[in-house]
């Protein structure tokens, strides 16, 4: 799934560090977020909307896989 949470937190001034105190996760959790090698729980997503004040869907982006099979 892809995301925005880099630029968003990098928007709002927080460190990698300071995120994941916040979200009781580790700094390495939020890079893999950010880089997209992990989707959150949606427990952990609304955790970051929340944090940012945002809705899940300003932060994460979607794509439903298109299945060409008939």
């Amino acid at each position: 799934m892809k995301n925005k949470l880099e630029i968003i937190r990098k928007q709002h001034g927080v460190k990698q560090e300071e995120l994941a105190a916040a979200l009781e996760v580790s700094r390495q959790t939020i890079g893999s977020l950010e880089k997209g090698r992990y989707n959150p729980s949606i427990i952990l997503a609304f955790k970051i909307a929340r944090y940012f004040n945002l809705s899940i869907e300003e932060i994460f982006i979607y794509e439903e896989e298109i299945n060409n099979e008939k």
